[in-house]
């Protein structure tokens, strides 16, 4: 799947405030375009999986009392789906059986957008070309070169110090550039940033 291609998403969760968030998280996920469908009850998911071809059914274990994953996927055998599991209470660890991943109250943005990515087998826009950087890192190289440190990156854009670290990684592997001047060409070259823009450490 390219990283262009559209997600199809179901979010099967009893909780209004929880169901919403979550949905509202996937529409704004950067790296991978989501499309998200709320769902309230087993009956509105008979009724999604008669009207839509999901790739990935987000699902709280407890949905409505218990969700028969095994009954699920015989009740669908043809369906395609990846299923992850929504957990943000306490769930017997036999419940998490079978789910192809986890996703909790605690995971940011990136989690988010690496556990479906890679769920999804999701590949860059440029296969096979390294030096292709993902929008979020376009992103850390624009804050980079306009002298912004780890922690500001962090705050500005909702992620943890560690994985800016691992953008900042992962931009110095795809481009092989190891300097700030190269990184700055770099970024006025490609117009991820203006000139003006650009701290001058002279």
């Amino acid at each position: 799947m390219k990283s262009q291609d559209v997600i199809h998403v179901a979010v099967a969760e009893s909780s209004a405030i929880v169901r919403g968030g979550l949905a509202s998280i996937l529409r704004r996920l950067v790296d991978v375009k989501v499309q998200p469908i709320e769902i309230s009850s087993k009956e509105g998911l008979l009724h999604c999986m008669e009207a839509h071809q999901l790739d990935i059914l987000i699902v709280n274990p407890q949905f409505e009392g218990w969700f028969d994953l095994d009954g699920f996927r015989q009740r669908y055998p043809h369906a395609d789906i990846k299923f992850i599991s929504l957990i943000y209470t306490v769930v017997d660890s036999n419940q998490l059986k079978g789910y192809d991943e986890a996703v909790n109250l605690f995971d940011d943005v990136d989690s988010l957008t690496h556990k479906i990515s890679v769920l999804m087998n999701v590949s860059g826009e440029d296969e096979g070309d390294a030096s292709t950087l993902s929008q979020r890192e376009k992103e850390i190289v624009g804050c980079v070169v306009r002298g912004m440190t780890n922690k500001e990156i962090a705050e500005k854009l909702f992620i943890s110090v560690h994985t800016v670290i691992t953008h900042r990684r992962n931009i110095t592997r795809k481009l092989q550039i190891h300097s700030a001047a190269g990184l700055t060409i770099y970024a006025i070259v490609n117009k991820l940033v203006e000139l003006s823009e650009v701290k001058m450490n002279l």
